[in-house]
């Protein structure tokens, strides 16, 4: 069996490490040693874009996308949008930005070359507090969701007010999807409260309506 060969990695100013290592084909970014993400089963990622990207009804969408990842979520929204799209992509890590432009830039298909893209390095918390009603679409695959938070300031993302942001940053009739690797009872207790519409989809890893399984967070548009 090959071994893991890290390929780069970096201790960010709040001393925390960030690696990127390979095994053959299979890539995987881990954050002080946990699993942050990889290329091993991105369905969930793509699910995420494809939920939300159905639901637009606009021919110019304005989109937000929280965490670049391996450029999955990001694919899939290109694909699924129309050439007059404008996407803002936020990124907190400059160096996993950089590796979605050079070894990581195949897995999808090198999104980040599309001319509908702009990036940002930087905290999308801080985008969705600035920009009330900006966005047609906003998608959050930050951390490994709600109970799993790497980011610490991220938690307000899935507070009460945090939701508050979201639903103010969106533009009338917009949408907002977020990913977690567990389903999350904490969050959907903060949802419930928040009285805006929402729904729960699982996205199966293996059979379909088997486990394990990621979830993906629907805010703001009937299910069906």
């Amino acid at each position: 069996m090959e071994i893991w060969t890290e390929l780069d990695s970096v201790v960010t100013a709040d001393g925390d490490q960030i690696a990127l290592r390979r095994r053959g084909g299979l890539f995987d970014i881990r954050f002080n040693g946990w699993e942050l993400m990889s290329n091993h089963d991105p369905r969930s990622e793509i699910a995420l874009a494809r939920t939300v990207c159905q639901c637009l009804g606009e021919e110019e969408p304005r989109i937000l996308i929280g965490g670049l990842g391996m450029g999955y979520t990001l694919r899939a929204t290109l694909d699924a949008v129309g050439p007059r799209a404008r996407i803002l992509v936020c990124e907190l890590l400059p160096e996993v930005v950089a590796w979605n432009r050079g070894v990581l830039a195949p897995l999808a298909e090198h999104p980040l070359a599309d001319g509908r893209v702009i990036v940002h390095t930087g905290s999308v918390a801080e985008i969705i507090a600035a920009k009330p009603g900006g966005f047609d679409a906003i998608l959050l695959d930050t951390d490994n969701g709600p109970d799993y938070v790497v980011h610490e300031p991220n938690h307000a993302l899935y507070s009460g007010e945090g939701i508050a942001r979201i639903v103010r940053a969106l533009a009338p009739g917009g949408i907002a999807g977020l990913w977690s690797a567990t389903q999350s009872a904490a969050f959907e207790a903060n949802l419930v409260a928040s009285a805006w519409p929402w729904r729960r989809e699982r996205v199966s890893l293996g059979e379909p309506g088997q486990e394990p399984f990621h979830v993906v967070y629907v805010i703001g548009a009937p299910a069906g």
